[in-house]
């Protein structure tokens, strides 16, 4: 094995070796600086990040592995993103987390880091800061929680909020009762339930060859997720010594298997902007027509919401993630190496579904095909997400005039207004929702639908957005409109009356205006410029280097790797 990085601090007799070492001799044994593997544990671990708050007891778990296979754990507390509390939006700073743990990665005298993660940004951010380092890393996912029940029936975050709001909305539920559900919405540790961004980005990982073969899915109140991190701390040992980095897992084939992944288990649209950034990180070329070329005819055989009836703990018992793999085993790439050093698909033989109403076999598909389809036209250039398993079947040909709004304070104000001129026949354009205009692309798209419709028994309509949905959100939501309207997307350009067309067959989206008309339009500054122009801070950095949607919204200067190198001493 080459010379260990943690060396160039530790080994040798000089001053600065002497000061590296002293002020790490804190009752630690004394051979921990002669060779021994550093291993830092980067902890996304908060409570202020709820569906994280159990990592520290994660950590000591994977200490104890890293201890027992003869390496030096080093607790390391990174930026952590809860997604239901920061505002404007946790996007906003998926990437700073992501930059703020590459320069932490690469500055102190670690070789190698167990990666933890649950909330939907913290996964994605660990990965890119990965990536970006090049050195032996892994993945620990933090698990979905248990399932809790109200009026007898069990919950799934965030797609039941969006349900159960709605039938108050619609004057099928008392609000009384709506905030009764509360205290049962949440049951325990662990992230959403649901097939959310938190659950889809830890099994997308696993896809990766990011995670322990089989520990992605597993609960956060199983004690298998403790011996599964226990296992990975032993492991991360192992890939210090075999200089097993990034590099090697995260290629072309890793990223196409975990777009197959991604579609056969129904997973959230924000796992396409998630795997483009890391592929921008690990200098792989990812575009979102691989979205549309490997996923769209792979059939959805996972029945869990928003996309079907189950929820994540009923996927664990049903057989989990590698029996769903084995089902589409010949759509993997048998190349595509995993954190252990072999294939993804030698996992997958022994692999085993339990209850065939939770995986379905591949022929009998919940949908024959169900993966991201990636729409054009007029209206979105740049391309445009839609997740057909969440859409309703009758609106994937639709056409009708538009409704917009300019900001998500106008949609508020006027969605409920009994004079808005609207019908279910009309299209919903939400606008200045877009990684600049908001900034930071929120989780908005999914617009509430007007009540005086709700109060007819409207379910869905067709709606159209520069931002983002949540990955427990469902309905017929065209979402990372792109170029979005503050960055002179035609998006800007749609007024209320305009005749939208939508095809999701034949992966079209227009508005139905002569291109001398368009010409002749101008948006309005609110349009344009939203609040695109924060005076200071990140915000600053963001809006001035931010990418758009369709290569994964990270900052320009970010794109590739610097690698594990620092040049020079501190001292």
């Amino acid at each position: 094995m080459s010379e260990q990085r943690s060396s160039q601090w530790y080994a040798g007799n000089d001053r600065n070796a002497y000061i590296h070492r002293a002020w790490m001799r804190r009752g630690v044994p004394k051979d921990s600086f002669d060779g021994k593997p550093q291993i830092a544990i980067a902890n996304t671990a908060s409570d202020l990040t709820p569906c994280n708050s159990h990592l520290d007891e994660v950590a000591e778990h994977v200490k104890r592995g890293i201890w027992e296979a003869g390496g030096v754990p080093l607790n390391l507390p990174v930026v952590s993103l809860g997604e239901t509390q920061v505002r404007p939006t946790a996007m906003l700073w998926r990437n700073m987390a992501a930059m703020s743990t590459e320069e932490m990665l690469r500055a102190n005298p670690i070789d190698g880091v167990v990666l933890l993660g649950g909330c939907d940004k913290t996964i994605p951010a660990l990965l890119m800061a990965a990536s970006s380092v090049d050195i032996p890393a892994v993945v620990v996912p933090g698990g979905p929680m248990a399932t809790g029940t109200f009026r007898g029936s069990p919950l799934g975050c965030g797609t039941d909020v969006w349900r159960l709001s709605e039938e108050v909305r619609g004057g099928e539920m008392s609000n009384r009762e709506f905030l009764k559900s509360e205290s049962s919405m949440i049951r325990s540790r662990g992230h959403c339930n649901t097939m959310g961004t938190a659950s889809t980005m830890a099994l997308v990982a696993e896809a990766l060859g990011m995670v322990l073969p089989g520990l992605a899915g597993t609960p956060a109140v199983d004690s298998n997720l403790l011996a599964g991190a226990h296992e990975t701390g032993r492991l991360i040992i192992e890939m210090v010594r075999n200089q097993r980095t990034p590099s090697q897992l995260l290629t072309k084939e890793s990223f196409l298997n975990a777009i197959v992944a991604l579609a056969a288990i129904g997973g959230s649209t924000n796992a396409v902007v998630h795997l483009l950034a890391i592929a921008g990180r690990a200098g792989v070329e990812l575009s979102i027509d691989d979205f549309d070329r490997t996923g769209a005819g792979v059939p959805l055989l996972v029945n869990l919401q928003p996309s079907g009836t189950f929820l994540m703990d009923d996927l664990h018992r049903a057989g989990g993630f590698l029996s769903v793999l084995r089902e589409v085993k010949d759509l993997l790439s048998p190349r595509a190496l995993t954190v252990t050093g072999q294939p993804l698909v030698k996992y997958l033989d022994e692999a085993r579904i339990w209850d065939e109403g939770v995986i379905r076999r591949r022929s009998a598909p919940l949908q024959a095909e169900a993966g991201i389809a990636i729409l054009r036209g007029n209206l979105a250039p740049g391309g445009a997400v839609i997740k057909p398993s969440a859409a309703s079947a009758h609106l994937m040909q639709h056409r009708g005039p538009a409704v917009v709004f300019d900001s998500i304070e106008d949609m508020h104000r006027r969605i409920d207004d009994p004079d808005l001129d609207v019908n279910e026949n009309s299209v919903l354009i939400l606008r200045g929702c877009g990684p600049k205009g908001y900034p930071g692309m929120p989780e908005v798209s999914n617009m509430p639908l007007p009540k005086k419709l709700l109060e007819k028994g409207v379910r869905d309509m067709v709606r159209i957005c520069d931002g983002r949905m949540s990955g427990t959100a469902y309905g017929t939501v065209i979402l990372h409109v792109t170029p979005e309207a503050a960055a002179g997307g035609p998006l800007a350009l749609v007024r209320t009356g305009d005749i939208i067309s939508l095809d999701v067959h034949k992966r079209l989206l227009d508005m139905e205006v002569a291109p001398e008309e368009l010409a002749s339009r101008t948006p309005n500054a609110a349009t344009v410029q939203g609040y695109a122009n924060p005076k200071r801070g990140w915000e600053r950095l963001y809006v001035d280097h931010v990418l758009q949607a369709d290569t994964g919204v990270d900052l320009d200067f970010l794109l590739g790797s610097s690698g594990p190198e620092v040049s020079r001493e501190s001292h």
